[in-house]
């Protein structure tokens, strides 16, 4: 016999996470476009969610917004994802490449004789 205060209590699944570009940063929850996904998913976040950067430093809230690449470690409690963490990852940029640029002078001379 299931009683209706444990039919209607949430179970939450196991911690998971996700990688991603930043795509819309709300209130309460943000975007998050991921290469195998065509479309953004939805996460929540709340007072105890934590920031940090690669290196397991924290970074202020600030730094997440539209644009920068995350991995959230959340769980899924109903239809919600609930982020526990953000890590802020450095944004994947090409290698620069130095170009060495040579001037050559040719210079002529001749001589009558």
């Amino acid at each position: 016999m299931v009683n209706s205060s444990a039919a209607a209590q949430i179970v939450a699944e196991s911690a998971m996470n996700a990688a991603g570009i930043v795509s819309e940063w709300g209130e309460s929850r943000f975007l998050i476009k991921s290469e195998g996904s065509p479309d953004p998913v939805s996460y929540t976040y709340g007072k105890t969610t934590t920031y940090l950067d690669e290196d397991g430093k924290p970074v202020d809230v600030s730094v997440v917004k539209t644009g920068v690449p995350v991995t959230v470690y959340y769980t899924k409690v109903g239809d919600s994802m609930v982020v526990s963490r953000v890590v802020v990852r450095k944004g994947k940029l090409a290698p620069t490449q130095e170009i060495e640029r040579k001037k050559t002078t040719t210079t002529e001379t001749s001589t009558d004789r």
